[in-house]
């Protein structure tokens, strides 16, 4: 069982898909067995993304697994889930939004210090395949110059 103050699920895909531009913590309304499944690590952040419904925001493609001990009263693992967010905020989302190739994707789940689960959305651009490749080879250069780095201090 996962220690739940070190839930921290991250969404690799997106920063490989996305240029991530602006960031935005906000809490998710949870129901039922949702946060014992999180607390045990079974979430995953792959392919979501977030809309926005009648001045809501929602995120879509959040899987968390149907909790193990759970009765007949389980959760729904794919269904979307409303985030919390001010109004200055999600009025200033949804104005982004009106450029074109922008979209909002979940990054990061988490529990903060008081056990709350809060995501990280960002605000991003879709990157191009030249781009990525250039993503890739940064981030090839960085951990080489770290390993050489690491090397030298030794």
């Amino acid at each position: 069982m996962a220690d739940y103050k070190n839930i921290n699920v991250r969404n690799k895909r997106a920063t490989f898909d996305y240029e991530i531009l602006e960031e935005y913590v906000a809490g998710i309304v949870l129901v039922g067995t949702e946060i014992k499944s999180i607390r045990m690590g079974k979430v995953s952040l792959t392919d979501c993304y977030c809309y926005f419904d009648r001045g809501e925001l929602w995120i879509r493609g959040v899987n968390i697994a149907e909790y193990a001990w759970g009765s007949c009263n389980n959760h729904a693992p794919k269904r979307d889930r409303k985030l919390l967010l001010n109004r200055k905020e999600i009025d200033r989302l949804q104005r982004s939004l009106q450029d074109r190739g922008l979209t909002v994707v979940g990054l990061r789940l988490f529990l903060n210090e008081r056990g709350l689960v809060k995501v990280v959305v960002g605000l991003a651009r879709g990157r191009k395949s030249y781009d990525k490749r250039e993503y890739l080879k940064e981030n090839d250069a960085r951990r080489e110059m770290d390993k050489a780095m690491k090397a030298y201090r030794k």
